[in-house]
């Protein structure tokens, strides 16, 4: 595969993602191969690639002899996703939490002032994709290369935006409910930093599905 086609590839995956994201395709509707090479003028084959992507992220689903159509992502299915992700998360807090450095730490308060940023302009995509990104650089920071394969295949920032987008949670308030996190991992406390991720996306996740908690 040249780099050229490998480029437009994500090209085609990122517009499709942000038209699921925007619900410019919404739940049910197909994504039809060749109209959309016809419409970005490509070929089929970067198309089918990138309708793999999105496909392997959850977002869409392929039915025979009908291609893909967006997926619906269910109430139930976050149920099964934030106990999992929490588990996770608080084993990369106790595994990150001695690896801590000023480094580490300057990059996730930077990721909570953007949070913040996105958070008042409304901005819920930019404001997703920086939370994912701290919870990232702390599974990053464990060196576990199969916890970090783990959380990622939970592809967290596409079902958490989805539910986000729908929702009416306090933006400013999911932003600044990473601060505890980073007051822990300041401490560099194992036990602390472990606790305070399990809650985190424990609340996270049941004020997402409309359960009793908060972000």
């Amino acid at each position: 595969m040249t780099l050229e086609r490998t480029v437009m590839r994500e090209q085609i995956k990122e517009l499709i993602i942000s038209r699921i994201l925007d619900f410019t395709y919404q739940p049910g509707d197909r994504v039809v191969e060749n109209r959309l090479a016809q419409e970005l003028n490509v070929s089929q084959a970067p198309v089918r690639e990138a309708l793999r992507d999105v496909e392997a992220m959850r977002l869409i689903e392929s039915e025979p002899f009908r291609g893909a159509k967006v997926r619906a992502i269910t109430a139930e299915e976050l149920d099964e996703t934030y106990p999992v992700r929490a588990a996770l998360e608080a084993l990369a807090g106790e595994l990150a939490a001695p690896r801590v450095d000023e480094t580490l730490l300057k990059q996730l308060e930077d990721e909570i002032q953007s949070m913040l940023t996105a958070a008042n302009s409304n901005d819920k995509h930019g404001l997703l994709a920086h939370d994912a990104r701290f919870h990232e650089l702390i599974v990053e920071t464990t060196g576990n290369a199969v916890l970090l394969d783990s959380w990622s295949n939970l592809r967290i920032e596409s079902f958490t935006l989805i539910s986000v987008i729908t929702s009416e949670l306090d933006l400013v308030a999911i932003a600044n409910a990473h601060l505890p996190i980073l007051d822990a991992l300041y401490q560099q406390d194992t036990t602390l930093t472990a606790k305070i991720l399990y809650e985190h996306i424990q609340h996270f996740g049941k004020a997402l599905t409309g359960k009793k908690g908060h972000a």
